[in-house]
């Protein structure tokens, strides 16, 4: 009784919010075709004044700042398995909506989307999302040799499970480039942007998603693979792709006392968040638009890249909050001015989410983000 209690909240909470957009005669139910931009130039006026380094170089461990890297884009032999090299454990195990006390479940229909509200561009309307189950597969990364009772730092990644990751910390991990830790890969609840579950899970502006993760992934995690996971936030870490990237973030930013570091590929800056929230008008576009340099300096260092033919405008909204590139160059300069360690990597002749990229930057990406750590 207790859960179908928090469902019918939550579920009211949903409609609730939707009810207060306006309404339109068209349910959206053809999904729009993205739009394939043209490569955008990194030293355009108003982008961030960046350093162009030469193809296939890569940017130092331990630089902060703007950098440029490409055409080209070669795996690093970090990202490839070597012989001999020991490999971590992955445990996995599926979890099921029906056990989520925050997460119950929702679905956009296939084939439909949303419509921008006719009185507001800002905000998306969507009739098509309801009620509806999921479940997800989580992975674990358990380090070669690790020693039961030993206590780990870890990190967090979104749309697992993420093989590249497990990968990339085996060859680090022996090299000892970054510490032993644990890595949960989780998959997100289905679907994807504005009336699915991972839109409602990465894009929100709240802490859900992060104490989603702490109250219901981590433990399971824990109990699963018999390891021991640190509260120690300089100790944990988020990543992410997309939603994920600002799903990264956003669980840094609304509970710094968890997390310190984070790693976005081709990150979700923008207006993407429902169903509409006032205190967040905007989504995720609002961390470079107000609230990064409205706040206090957080205890946060960040990796971030973006490509130069990223999405724009991929759902019709026309609200001038819809360009990747644009977002990214943004919290860049924002997060600059405001002293945050940070490193951003525009990388050139790359997609939204390039696979290429990743395989080639994640390893320096790692040592980036782990640098200054120590166990406590």
């Amino acid at each position: 009784m207790h859960r179908c209690l928090l469902l019918a909240l939550f579920l009211g909470f949903t409609v609730s919010l939707a009810a207060q957009t306006a309404p339109v005669p068209d349910p959206g139910r053809t999904a729009p075709s993205r739009p394939v931009p043209a490569p955008r130039d990194p030293h355009r006026p108003g982008f961030v004044p960046a350093r162009d380094l030469p193809d296939g170089q890569l940017p130092a461990p331990t630089a902060d700042g703007n950098l440029l890297i490409g055409p080209t884009h070669e795996p690093a032999v970090e990202a490839t398995e070597h012989e001999g090299v020991p490999k971590g454990t992955i445990v996995e195990f599926t979890m099921s909506s029906t056990d989520s006390k925050l997460y119950p479940g929702i679905a956009r229909e296939a084939g439909t989307w949303g419509t921008p509200d006719p009185a507001d561009p800002t905000r998306m309307v969507v009739t098509t999302s309801h009620p509806a189950p999921y479940t997800r597969l989580v992975a674990v990364y358990v380090p070669a040799g690790y020693k039961p009772g030993t206590v780990l730092p870890v990190i967090i990644g979104a749309d697992g499970p993420d093989r590249l990751l497990f990968t990339v910390l085996d060859n680090l991990i022996v090299e000892k480039k970054i510490p032993p830790m644990a890595a949960v890969s989780i998959a997100n609840g289905s679907g994807d942007a504005q009336g699915s579950e991972r839109g409602l899970e990465y894009d929100t502006m709240s802490g859900r998603y992060s104490d989603f993760v702490e109250t219901e992934v981590l433990p399971l995690a824990e109990e699963k693979s018999g390891i021991k996971l640190t509260h120690d936030p300089d100790g944990r870490a988020t990543m992410g792709t997309s939603s994920g990237g600002a799903a990264s973030l956003i669980m840094a930013w609304f509970h710094p006392e968890r997390y310190h570091r984070v790693l976005a590929y081709s990150g979700t800056w923008i207006n993407q968040q429902w169903p509409y929230n006032d205190a967040y008008p905007h989504g995720a576009w609002g961390f470079h638009e107000t609230l990064i340099s409205a706040a206090d300096r957080k205890p946060i260092r960040i990796w971030m890249e973006v490509g130069d033919r990223d999405l724009l405008n991929p759902n019709w909204m026309r609200d001038n909050m819809h360009d990747w590139v644009e977002a990214s160059e943004r919290l860049a300069r924002v997060l600059a001015a405001k002293g945050y360690n940070y490193q951003f990597v525009f990388a050139q002749n790359a997609v939204h989410g390039d696979q290429p990229v990743k395989q080639q930057t994640l390893a320096e990406a790692l040592v980036y983000l782990w640098q200054g750590y120590k166990q406590r």
